[in-house]
């Protein structure tokens, strides 16, 4: 008997973790879609603390991922994947996550890699940042009631540019010729285009439009927008100009050209001024969003949410090196003013 016992106990013993192992829940997978760079998003941690960069998107992301509980690397995992600003790998890199399984999705920096990800799965739950026009898209049925596997944060920016617009003309009264660099024309590119060349021509100026697909596009509008005179320069709200925003501040300088953009790491970079929804809001917000999902709740239930808070910033040395004085309208109205 004795014996028996001995038997039976020790066959517990190696038993029973195993079961209770197999048993244990994995720890779940995030899966993080860009079109951008690592570096662009601040994904690299820095310091002795092994904290993001400040104003790092990713590092707002873990902040709302930990207000629900979950930590990157204690209860939940996370895999990257970075399109290095060419969009063309978005597929691959979104059928990439769907065959590694992961729990949710979440897609970063507008429609093209939330498409990617809509495109490579109808099942696993999808929360975008920053897509314009997601019911028109075809990404949600409606803000308020999703639908399908998909939700986030959208952020239209084609309104806001006649505002970029208003506030570029009121820091550069004297320009004459306006430039607009777009990386292609497509419906809502048009749309832009349509805006901003009424608001030119309330104001009585001519608007040069440049298209720039690729770096050395972009060095050439440059030229072209001096050629042509451009007294000051609106840049696309588009992640393509964001991924090279070091190339974009550095030919602004160079040129001497007056530019605003819709997000303030173009001005932390030396950009003269920008206008937008702080991106760290949908971020927080989506990570927010994915432990939601994590805990049980379906994208249906989720509504898209829209941006409710805009930031402007300036920066007061670019300003004093292209020769201008800041109004103190403009000054009194930044939220954000860069010495």
């Amino acid at each position: 008997m004795h014996r028996r016992r001995f038997v039976a106990s020790l066959v517990s013993a190696i038993v029973l973790p195993r079961v209770a192992a197999a048993q244990q829940k994995p720890m779940p997978v995030v899966g993080w879609l860009s079109p951008m760079s690592a570096a662009a998003q601040g994904a690299n941690r820095v310091g002795e603390t092994g904290k993001f960069p400040a104003g790092s998107v990713v590092g707002a992301f873990h902040d709302g991922l930990s207000k629900t509980g979950y930590v990157e690397g204690q209860n939940v995992a996370i895999e990257y994947r970075w399109a290095e600003g060419h969009f063309d790998r978005l597929p691959a890199l979104a059928g990439d996550l769907v065959a590694r399984k992961v729990d949710v999705i979440v897609t970063v920096a507008g429609n093209r890699s939330a498409l990617a990800a809509k495109t490579a799965t109808s099942t696993i739950p999808i929360v975008f940042t920053s897509v314009v026009n997601p019911v028109e898209s075809g990404f949600v049925v409606s803000l308020a009631r999703p639908e399908g596997n998909l939700t986030g944060f959208t952020g239209d920016p084609n309104p806001l540019e006649p505002k970029r617009f208003e506030l570029l003309s009121e820091l550069v009264p004297n320009a004459a010729v306006f430039g607009l660099v777009v990386r292609f024309v497509g419906p809502d590119t048009q749309r832009l285009i349509r805006d901003l060349e009424e608001a030119a021509g309330a104001k009585g100026v001519k608007l040069q439009i440049l298209k720039a697909g690729n770096e050395s596009e972009i060095d050439a509008a440059f030229v072209s927008f001096a050629e042509l005179h451009v007294g000051a320069l609106v840049v696309e709200s588009n992640p393509f100009f964001t991924e090279r925003r070091d190339q974009v501040v550095a030919l602004a300088a160079r040129y001497a050209v007056p530019a605003i953009y819709h997000l303030r790491t173009f001005v932390d970079a030396g950009g003269l001024v920008s206008y937008g929804t702080p991106t760290q809001d949908w971020y927080r917000g989506a990570g927010t969003y994915v432990g939601r999902i994590l805990a049980g709740a379906k994208p249906a239930d989720l509504p898209v949410q829209q941006p409710t808070r805009f930031e402007l910033v300036v920066n007061l040395a670019t300003a004093k090196a292209l020769g201008l004085t800041v109004p103190p309208s403009i000054l009194a109205r930044a939220d954000e003013v860069i010495e």
